[in-house]
């Protein structure tokens, strides 16, 4: 599976490694649910190292779609409100009003 880190590139995931990024991740939207900023940053902060540390960084100019993303570990949480779906890592960032595009 490929995960995007944002602002970090792509990197391709084993299974154990998603397992692992997915229990950070119901952490992280335990702690958003409950307003507890710290513990959320503490939680994606972990997230962003677990793939950092584990995934396999695909080129640059590697066009794979990406499967998850990971926010990066300063995201507020009023931004987080935004961008996690009841789900957990989202697949995609949501499309802000008045974005261009065809």
């Amino acid at each position: 599976m490929i995960v995007r880190l944002m602002n970090e590139g792509q990197y391709r995931m084993n299974d154990d490694a998603l397992q692992r990024l997915n229990a950070l991740d119901d952490r992280a939207g335990s702690a958003l649910e409950r307003e507890a900023e710290e513990e959320f940053r503490k939680e994606l902060e972990q997230m962003v190292q677990l793939v950092l540390d584990e995934g396999e960084r695909l080129e640059d100019g590697d066009l794979t779609p990406s499967d998850v993303l990971v926010p990066p570990s300063d995201l507020s949480l009023e931004e987080a409100h935004e961008l996690f779906s009841g789900e957990g890592l989202i697949p995609d960032l949501p499309v802000r009003e008045g974005a261009g595009g065809s």
